[in-house]
């Protein structure tokens, strides 16, 4: 019998051919205790049905969506999924969170995860319910934005469905395409091509069962509590401003992003705030799912539409690209939600593409920083895959810096082939830490070390001792909140996050789970995906950051300097490898697989 909040088994799907086939895998208690879900059973999975070396977007390589034992209670935040897949934008792991009605309606699908395999003859929606699964040919949905096709299929199919889709960019299999839900999207790592690849529009689900929790009245009473807490100062500026708030403030303290990462500051912020668009644009405000913190803000768009935007979104297509029109932005943020594309990897190939231009290594002179009419048309050019422009910037800042050559890797915005977002490392070295060893690539979301960097507890522009221990202390938090899962906005309100944790997850599971084992948790989650990406090829030489990072100081407007050199950043990596476990190489002992992997690691697919 399996724990509270779980059902013990993942659905395995076949769509090779014209229809799709579905076997039951049983999932070990204590695999659903090792790993918890989300992101952590995501990685266990990947570990099993990858075939080591596969092509991320081979038929055999696994699309999984992945639930946790808290989604479908009352608690806030909780109704979230992961995406987990080998990226094809990385070649290493990748996992996307959303909220959404289909996390709940997938999980009462009656499994705590669901694995694609396979490539559709045709494009094709899959539909699974309580029933079983079905594949049915969609080609009237070729092309359309993600958004539309959800309403198509929901109209096609009925009500009662929850949708996946992905837009025209997955489709192509642009490399860094979404996979998106009721308007939120599993932005990071190609998931949206992992999914064209396998020639499926949409995942359509609806719920066929029930699944219980071990203290029902616990549980209620525990949702109240968090609820109440939501409403307090650690989430108010999601409330008030979203993270839209962070724009000016990351510009005060010279770690805002600017053309392409050769600036800290940008002198068109005050025009993209969030202070300045609230007042003029805000129109709304909204909730995910099963959310009491509402931090999402609509604004208003020139000629009319509504537009959600977000701190990364506006820095990836502003600043980084030199665009302070907040039109401009506003309608280059609509054309990646039509197309299905990352904002962030959008905006660093973009603004790559850009520098290029300036120095004579691309010839596409109109693509200019500041230009946001010129950053609209590359934006169409990658999500139609055009020839030339389009098919390069397609691939990823990474795979085209090999092409175009004459060093352009080095200012390159990537890590691991996966662009950084909005936080400048130089000036935030905690952070640098985390950006250079994350298992995703460069990724705000898996180590939020800023956080460390910003709290004036030590200093953010001298990398050391002290940046190591919050690097992994913050990606042990990640680590346990993507896969329970919770939403990060909600960290805040935990006064001591381990313990009251593991309270939330006995009163729902019934174990007696307390908080050194969720620390012990998260320590295996971080080395499980460490292992995977060891297993597909990375090298201590991936962990970290663009030689722009490390050979050229930023002048900062207080005075000092933020440099961050090669041994400076190799200090605070072989830091984190003694601290995680590893050889001196960054690598997980043959010896620690078995029971890191949990004695499965022998009977991989």
């Amino acid at each position: 019998m399996a724990p509270g909040g779980f059902f013990g088994r993942a659905l395995l799907v076949d769509v090779a051919g014209g229809t799709a086939s579905a076997v039951p895998y049983e999932l070990d208690e204590r695999v659903l205790r090792g790993y918890l879900g989300g992101v952590g059973l995501g990685t266990w999975l990947l570990h099993r049905l990858a075939p080591a070396g596969v092509d991320p977007l081979a038929p055999a390589a696994p699309l999984a969506f992945v639930f946790s034992s808290l989604v479908g209670t009352p608690l806030t935040t909780s109704a979230k999924f992961a995406v987990v897949a080998k990226s094809p934008l990385t070649g290493l792991l990748t996992d996307a969170l959303a909220s959404s009605q289909f996390a709940i309606a997938g999980k009462l699908t009656g499994h705590d995860a669901i694995v694609i395999r396979g490539r559709a003859d045709e494009l094709s929606v899959l539909l699974i319910d309580g029933d079983g699964v079905r594949l049915e040919p969609a080609p009237e949905l070729a092309g359309l934005p993600a958004a539309e096709a959800e309403r198509a299929a929901r109209e096609r199919f009925g009500r009662t469905w929850r949708t996946a889709a992905i837009g025209p960019a997955g489709e192509r299999q642009v490399r860094y395409a979404t996979i998106s839900h009721d308007g939120r999207h599993a932005g990071r790592g190609g998931l949206g091509a992992a999914m064209g690849a396998k020639n499926l529009k949409a995942v359509l689900v609806r719920a066929g069962t029930k699944v219980s929790v071990a203290d029902q009245a616990g549980v209620l009473a525990a949702a109240r509590d968090l609820r109440r807490r939501s409403f307090g100062p650690a989430t108010a500026k999601y409330r008030e401003l979203g993270t839209l708030a962070n724009l000016l403030a990351f510009n005060a303290v010279s770690t805002l992003p600017t053309r392409n990462f050769t600036a800290a500051t940008f002198e068109g912020a005050p025009r993209l705030a969030a202070e300045e668009l609230h007042e003029l644009r805000g129109v709304a405000r909204n909730s995910c799912a099963s959310c009491s913190i509402g931090c999402e803000h609509i604004y208003s768009r020139k000629g009319g539409g509504k537009q959600r935007m977000e701190y990364e979104n506006v820095f990836a297509l502003g600043p980084l690209c030199g665009v302070s029109d907040p039109d401009e932005v506003f309608a280059a943020s609509a054309r990646c939600d039509e197309l299905g594309i990352d904002t962030i990897s959008a905006g660093g190939t973009i603004a790559w593409a850009m520098e290029c231009v300036e120095r004579g290594l691309l010839d596409e002179p109109w693509l200019r920083f500041g230009d946001g009419a010129a950053l609209l048309r590359a934006l169409d050019a990658i999500g139609e895959r055009s020839p030339g422009l389009g098919e390069l910037l397609a691939e990823g800042s990474r795979r085209a810096a090999g092409v175009v050559g004459h060093a352009s890797i080095d200012f390159a915005p990537q890590v691991k082939g996966l662009e950084l977002p909005g936080y400048e490392p130089r000036s935030l070295q905690a952070m640098a830490l985390g950006l250079a060893v994350n298992a995703r690539g460069a990724d705000h979301n898996r180590s939020g070390a800023y956080e460390a960097d910003l709290s004036g507890e030590l200093d953010r522009l001298a990398g050391g001792a002290a940046h190591v221990a919050a690097a992994v202390d913050t990606e042990d938090r990640a680590a346990i909140m993507d896969s329970m899962i919770l939403c990060k906005f909600l960290r805040g309100v935990f006064d001591d996050p381990f313990a009251e944790w593991a309270g939330l997850l006995a009163l729902v599971t019934g174990w007696q789970v307390d908080a050194a084992e969720l620390r012990g948790t998260a320590r295996r989650i971080v080395r499980a995906k460490r292992a995977f990406n060891l297993r597909e090829g990375a090298t201590a030489a991936d962990d970290t950051l663009p030689p722009r990072m490390l050979e050229t100081p930023l002048e900062l407007g207080s005075g000092r300097r933020a440099a961050l050199d090669a041994t400076r950043l190799r200090a605070m990596v072989a830091g984190y490898y003694a601290a995680r476990g590893l050889d001196p190489e960054g690598r997980v002992v043959a010896a620690d697989l078995p029971d890191l992997l949990l004695d499965e690691v022998e009977d991989r697919e």
